[in-house]
């Protein structure tokens, strides 16, 4: 009996100690996968970001022109009272200062910014820089301590079909993840007539408002890309900004708060069937360099007219549009890889992106547009009977120059480029250094008292 006894204590410590909850333990552990691992290491650097917007009624952008049928147009039909809304982003902080990578559209019209931790902790953040090119900006919260943070990885070795994990704060549902793969890489997407965005990568992983500006990640947990878009018309189709290409704006946002994008002084246009046959080229893909600046960097470098582009730093180059929405990510400084096409041989060439010298605006006008200006005056006004006394005036256009195309004439102001305004010469000098692609400019033109907005492409 005394041996029974024994036996079933001894039993019961058995199963004590090494029981059930050693198993449940040991199931925890086993499930802790890398993808757990990951989410738990990364969560307390992604942030929620809530805004303020307030909406106002949009300016008239012709109110200087005194066009009392576009003002009472406006008058009529927007509101005069001012409105808020809650938006809801997200973001992910980038070091331990408080520095917050997210989308530009999250926080562009935002009154108030306010950021969530994954502890709860709330924070009012400021605005560093915003680029609305790259739909990239940094914000920042302020605290004695140091913030949590995800170091940015590399995106220039990603795998179709491999493994990635999105958090975010879609529809408020605070650090939310998703999983998925990889669907494509280099994806091009064309937002609106004249905007597109390049060299996105494409997953399958639930992306939802709120999502945006959020961190994409791989298995490992480290930080390959922003979470950006998602396709309306369709399921399982999200794309993230390559965090390669955020680096460099990133860096530029930090330090300058905007991007100085830079100028090559290179024009192209497309190929064309016959241009392919006549090129000799297989795959339809490069574009042909119909324009090289003397002073520029391309010119320097050796860039000729007639050379075919095919690829920028290993990446094709499948249209002009594609040449242009690459081109927009290199800021002042870069240093670019060209594989170029010519006179049917392979040649390699690597050029800096610098910026328009100042003095060099007056002959990139008079070579590159066709146009000579002169900054605006009241007596120069008076003198001409002009409507305004600010602007750029144009005073000779080169027949059959880009300008003279599209119908600009002496005596025309330039109100606006790229939809910057041009008062004066310093404004106008400062919009043409600003010039990172000169393939085509958006300029705002008022002649008499009527304004035109006008596509020029050299």
């Amino acid at each position: 009996m005394f041996y029974m006894c024994v036996r079933w204590v001894w039993i019961f410590i058995f199963f004590t100690v090494f029981g059930p909850s050693q198993s449940l333990a040991e199931d925890r552990y086993n499930r802790r996968t890398p993808l757990v691992r990951a989410v738990e290491r990364i969560s307390p650097a992604v942030v929620n970001i809530y805004t303020t917007e307030i909406s106002r009624p949009v300016r008239n952008p012709f109110r200087n022109f005194n066009n009392n049928l576009f003002d009472q147009f406006f008058r009529d039909f927007l509101p005069p009272n001012k409105s808020q809304k809650r938006s809801l982003g997200s973001g992910v902080l980038i070091n331990s200062e408080g520095y917050i990578l997210t989308n530009e559209h999250v926080i562009a019209k935002a009154a108030k910014i306010h950021v969530v931790l994954d502890d709860k902790q709330e924070f009012d953040a400021s605005v560093i820089g915003a680029d609305i090119k790259s739909d990239l900006a940094i914000i920042k919260i302020d605290s004695s301590k140091p913030f949590p943070f995800i170091k940015m990885g590399r995106s220039d070795d990603l795998m179709i079909g491999e493994r990635v994990i999105a958090i975010g704060n879609p529809f408020g549902l605070q650090q939310t993840v998703t999983t998925g793969i990889i669907s494509a890489l280099n994806r091009n997407i064309r937002a609106g007539k004249n905007m597109v965005y390049s060299d996105f990568i494409q997953v399958d992983a639930s992306i939802n408002p709120g999502n945006s500006g959020g961190p994409l990640l791989n298995i490992n947990g480290s930080l390959i890309g922003i979470n950006t878009a998602i396709f309306q018309k369709a399921e399982a189709i999200g794309f993230a900004i390559p965090i390669d290409h955020a680096k460099r704006i990133v860096d530029e946002l930090i330090r300058y708060g905007k991007v100085r994008r830079g100028w090559m002084g290179v024009s192209v246009q497309e190929l064309d069937t016959q241009l392919f046959s006549h090129f000799k080229l297989d795959g339809q893909k490069g574009v042909l360099v119909v324009r090289v600046a003397e002073k520029s960097s391309a010119g320097k470098a050796g860039l000729k007219r007639g050379d075919i582009i095919i690829s920028i730093d290993g990446h094709d180059v499948k249209d002009k549009s594609g040449f242009r929405g690459r081109m927009a990510s290199y800021t002042v400084g870069s240093l670019i890889h060209f594989s170029i096409l010519r006179d049917e041989k392979m040649v390699e060439q690597k050029i800096r992106v610098i910026s328009i010298p100042k003095t060099y605006v007056k002959e990139f006008t008079w070579n590159w547009f066709g146009l000579r200006v002169k900054e605006n005056n009241k007596r120069f006004a008076r003198a001409n009977r002009l409507t305004t006394s600010i602007g750029m005036v144009v005073t000779e256009v080169v027949p059959n120059s880009a300008a003279g195309r599209i119908g600009i004439s002496p005596g025309d102001i330039i109100r606006q480029m790229n939809q910057k305004s041009v008062d004066n010469e310093e404004q106008y000098n400062r919009a043409i250094e600003d010039i990172n692609n000169p393939d085509r400019i958006l300029f705002l033109v008022q002649r008499g008292r009527q304004g035109y907005y006008l596509t020029l492409e050299p």
